[in-house]
């Protein structure tokens, strides 16, 4: 079985059916409200997310090569993190290496 949702004309490149498999039970959690203020979406409804913050610094080798890398803080909420390229980070973010 499908539904076919009506949605604005602004999200008219979202696909309007879903099939029954794909709906979930959805729990509330206050984490996952987004005010519509807060974020710019672009044309094709995607965003970008900023860091908050370096969490750890460390350096690995990979194929005898050695890396640094930096534990970015994306989300200071949950704690949603990734580990990064120093070097990336530093040139598109050199605001965050102020304190380090």
């Amino acid at each position: 079985m499908a539904y076919q949702i009506v949605l604005p004309s602004i999200l008219s490149n979202i696909h309007d059916v879903f099939h029954v498999s794909q709906i979930r039970k959805h729990t509330l959690d206050p984490s996952h409200v987004v005010e519509p203020d807060t974020i710019q979406l672009k044309d094709n409804l995607s965003f970008e997310v900023l860091p908050v913050r370096i969490e750890d610094m460390k350096t690995e080798w990979l194929r005898n090569k050695e890396v640094s890398l930096v534990k970015v803080i994306w989300n200071s909420t949950n704690g949603d993190a990734t580990w990064e390229l120093e070097s990336k980070m530093m040139e598109q973010h050199p605001n965050l290496f102020i304190d380090t």
